[in-house]
């Protein structure tokens, strides 16, 4: 392979938008709830992640902390003034409000009964809400219950979880091939 082809880009070589641009462009109809997330790097990284793969909002619940945060700032890298959000006291409330728009509600945990993250591409809503949870207790049960999908990644070593953060990556690369 030539070093031409090989060559690390800049920053600048990189084509990305603007934030003007951004801000106009159709987004992708994924919406990031986050139930109780404790840690303020998770947040700044839910942020980023959701800016690079043009999700649509993220909506902030419970003991969650809110931008402008010195520390959400540090790992969002900015994300918090491109991507939309919005607070929610309850989780509850947040998934009364986006199904009645008609998101289909996937909680991301681990359950009895799950799909598992490569069969999503089966699943068909107009737009997808996809819940994750505290880094501790994970999801709460009443939105289990409420969840029209419970996808749940599949892991092959021997820890039980992923970083909340990490998992989000995952699974909002894996729903955005639905739209590119």
């Amino acid at each position: 392979m030539s070093a031409n082809h090989t060559k690390k880009l800049k920053l600048w070589e990189l084509n990305r938008l603007s934030e003007e641009a951004f801000a106009q462009q159709k987004k992708f109809p994924l919406v990031l709830v986050l139930d109780s997330i404790r840690s303020l790097n998770n947040i700044g990284s839910f942020f980023r992640t959701a800016d690079a793969f043009n999700a649509e909002a993220i909506y902030l619940c419970g003991i969650t902390a809110q931008p402008p945060h010195r520390d959400i700032h540090k790992t969002a890298l900015g994300a918090t003034e491109t991507v939309r959000w919005q607070y929610r006291a309850t989780l509850a409330e947040a998934l009364t409000e986006l199904k009645e728009k008609g998101y289909a509600i996937c909680v991301v945990e681990q359950a009895v009964q799950t799909t598992l993250l490569q069969d999503i591409g089966q699943l068909d809503a107009p737009g997808f809400a996809l819940v994750f949870g505290n880094e501790v207790d994970g999801v709460e049960q009443a939105a289990l219950d409420s969840a029209d999908h419970i996808i749940e990644i599949p892991q092959f070593g021997t820890k039980h979880s992923l970083n909340v953060s990490v998992c989000a990556g995952i699974v909002l690369w894996e729903f955005t091939k639905k739209y590119i």
